[in-house]
């Protein structure tokens, strides 16, 4: 029998630091997983990887790990971003790059429990956290059920 496995997703953008650690924390967010790219930006505010990981421990008592593997290519990212490939299109590539990277095999369904995939994007809709959350849903032989923290 399967078991049920509870994976959030969650955006740092247009959310205050109080709105992002408080809806963690009322999730019960156990592990952060960040699956940018980039992470040292200081355009990250709050969510600055060294910052980020000194956050979450000091506020929430929530452990940080960054997964490389599950962030896009700069390639993949940048064309998309210049609006050289449309959402489809980097869609298409990003599935078929963590295909390829295997990513179910990066990870455990036990770290993978109450965990909560990291972007930047407001909104899952566009963003590589979804697909990530949706490939393991599909792939994990766990029941993955996926909460987006809007």
């Amino acid at each position: 029998m399967s078991q049920s496995l509870d994976l959030f997703t969650i955006g740092f953008t247009k959310k205050t630091a109080q709105q992002f650690f408080e809806m963690l924390q009322k999730n019960g967010v156990k592990r952060v997983i960040d699956t940018r790219l980039n992470n040292a930006s200081q355009l990250a505010g709050f969510a600055k990887k060294k910052d980020l990981q000194y956050f979450l421990k000091t506020i929430g008592n929530i452990e940080y790990v960054h997964l490389l593997d599950l962030a896009p290519t700069k390639d993949i990212l940048d064309n998309y971003k210049k609006k050289k490939i449309d959402w489809e299109t980097y869609e298409s590539k990003f599935t078929e790059l963590i295909t390829k990277r295997k990513i179910e095999t990066k990870v455990s369904p036990e770290d993978l429990q109450g965990a909560c995939l990291l972007c930047s994007e407001a909104k899952p809709h566009h963003c590589h956290r979804r697909l990530v959350a949706e490939y393991f849903q599909q792939t994990l032989t766990d029941v993955v059920k996926i909460h987006h923290l809007e």
